[in-house]
């Protein structure tokens, strides 16, 4: 199981060993961290996951598609380089120590 390290805007941070084929919107729900409400459920329809990822790990979570970057132009803040939608990144063992930054909304 991997942790996954959550980084919030006010400094605030919230880590969660996630089981692996986990959706990491559902994670942070499960762990309460706030700004990732998922409105849509997961199916990549609302933007309201947004995360952005830590340049050190990008390469390895990969880029966005590009449905998840249309979505991201619509989030309720800015896309960034590192954007992608929390519903989109599966927990893995090669995961481990992920650090994800929630935007301030």
């Amino acid at each position: 199981m991997p942790l996954i390290h959550w980084s919030l805007s006010d400094g605030r941070a919230i880590s969660d060993n996630v089981a692996d084929g986990t959706h990491l919107m559902d994670a942070a729900q499960f762990a309460g961290v706030p700004g990732i409400d998922g409105e849509c459920g997961g199916c990549m329809s609302c933007a309201t996951c947004h995360v952005l990822v830590d340049s050190a790990w990008a390469e390895r979570v990969g880029p966005a598609g590009e449905e998840e970057r249309m979505l991201l132009e619509a989030a309720p803040s800015p896309a960034q380089a590192h954007s992608r939608l929390s519903c989109q990144i599966v927990a893995t063992a090669a995961l481990d120590g992920l650090v994800l930054h929630v935007p301030q909304a």
